[in-house]
C-alpha cells in the first residue's frame, strides 16, 4: 500500500482566442500558481491550446471554413517550441502535466492528451479516440495506441478526454492497466448547467468503478469571449456554464469544492492509501473481474496511413498487394 500524498491541481481558465501564445502564457502561469502552492500534478482543460472550437458548437458547416482554418494556423505540432516549453516548466517545477492540445499532423487537426514527467519528458501523447457530434467536422480519430496508462513520479496516470468516458471499453482499457490518478478534462462553458451535471456523475462514476483518484479540469469563457464567438444572444445559451473542474477520491467524494463558474485552480491532497482501500472491497480488474466469461480485446498498434513491405533484393518496395499481383504476372509470363 502506497502510503504517500500528493497534491494535485486542476486548471479552470480561460483561453486566448486570439491565437497560441497568449494561450500558451495562461498555461505557464497556471504552472506557476499551482508549483507556489506545492501542487505536484497539474490538469488543463481540453484542447486548450489555443482553444476549444467552440464555434463548431454554434456556426453551421458552411461557415466554419475561416476559423477552421484559423485553428490549423495555430494549432501545436509535437514536438515544437511549445511542448518545451512545457517540459521545461515540469522539469524546473518538478511537476507532472497534463496539457491537451489541437494537434496539428500535416494536414489534420486532432484532440490531443499530453502528459509530461516530472522530468520534463513526454510520456504520453494520446489523440481523442472519437470526436463527438460537431468535433467530427474539426479533427481526426486517434487509436489504441494512446489508450495507455504512464508511470509518472505522481504514480500511474491515465487520460480521456471528454465523452470519451461514455466509451465503458476505453475506460477498462486504462482501469485495466491500473490508473491510480485519472487525468480529464472537457471543453466546459458549453450546452448548459446539464453539462456540468453529468460531468459530475460520470467523473465520480469512474472514480469509484476503477477505484483511482479522478482530477478533473473544464475550460472557462467570458462574456466578452463569448460574444466574440456568436453575436446571436440565442445561440449563445449554448456558450455558457457546463463547468465541474474537480477532484475525487476512489470513494467517490470531492476532495475540494468543485468550480463550476469563473476562473481558478482548484487544489487537493490524494492520499494513495485510499486507492487500495477501495479496491480491497472492489477491484473492478482484479478479484471482482470474471475475465473467461468478459474481457476486452485492445488493438494498441498504431493506425498508419502506409505499411511497406521491404524488397528483400534492396530495391524501393512497392505496395504489398501491387508487389504480388506484379511477381504473379511475371511468373505467369
Amino acid at each position: 500500500m502506497r502510503n504517500d500524498t500528493i497534491r494535485a491541481a486542476a486548471v479552470q481558465i480561460a483561453p486566448d482566442l486570439s491565437g497560441r501564445q497568449g494561450t500558451m502564457d495562461r498555461v505557464l502561469n497556471a504552472i506557476a500558481e499551482a508549483a507556489e502552492k506545492g501542487a505536484q500534478l497539474i490538469v488543463f482543460p481540453e484542447t486548450f491550446v489555443p482553444y476549444y472550437p467552440y464555434f463548431s458548437f454554434v456556426l453551421p458547416p458552411v461557415l466554419q471554413g475561416p476559423p477552421h482554418l484559423k485553428l490549423y494556423e495555430e494549432a501545436v505540432v509535437v514536438p515544437s517550441a511549445e511542448t518545451e516549453a512545457v517540459a521545461d516548466a515540469a522539469r524546473r517545477r518538478r511537476m507532472v502535466i497534463v496539457l491537451g492540445v489541437n494537434e496539428r499532423d500535416h494536414g489534420s487537426l486532432y484532440n490531443t492528451q499530453l502528459i509530461f514527467d516530472a522530468d520534463g519528458s513526454l510520456v504520453l501523447k494520446r489523440r481523442k479516440i472519437t470526436p463527438t457530434y460537431h468535433e467530427r467536422m474539426i479533427w481526426g480519430q486517434g487509436d489504441g495506441a494512446g489508450l495507455k496508462v504512464a508511470e509518472t513520479a505522481v504514480g500511474r496516470v491515465g487520460a480521456l478526454a471528454c465523452w470519451e468516458h461514455y466509451n465503458p471499453l476505453a475506460r477498462y482499457a486504462l482501469m485495466a492497466q491500473h490508473e491510480e490518478i485519472h487525468a480529464s478534462h472537457f471543453p466546459g462553458s458549453l450546452v448548459g448547467p446539464v453539462f456540468g451535471e453529468q460531468i459530475e456523475v460520470t467523473m465520480r462514476h469512474h472514480a469509484l468503478e476503477s477505484g483511482c483518484f479522478v482530477v478533473n479540469a473544464t475550460g472557462w469563457l467570458t462574456e466578452e469571449q463569448i460574444a466574440e464567438i456568436h453575436p446571436d444572444p440565442k445561440l449563445q445559451k449554448g456558450l455558457r456554464d457546463g463547468c465541474m473542474t474537480c477532484i475525487v477520491s476512489p470513494e467517490g467524494r470531492h476532495l475540494a469544492p468543485p468550480l463550476t463558474a469563473g476562473e481558478g485552480i482548484l487544489i487537493a491532497d490524494l492520499d494513495m492509501r485510499l486507492v487500495t482501500k477501495r479496491k480491497r472491497m472492489m477491484d473492478s480488474v482484479g478479484h471482482y473481474a470474471r475475465p473467461e466469461l468478459l474481457s476486452l480485446v485492445h488493438d494498441a498498434q498504431p493506425a498508419r496511413p502506409i505499411h511497406q513491405i521491404p524488397d528483400p533484393m534492396g530495391a524501393q518496395a512497392l505496395p504489398s498487394e501491387a508487389a504480388r499481383d506484379f511477381a504473379a504476372e511475371k511468373d505467369h509470363v
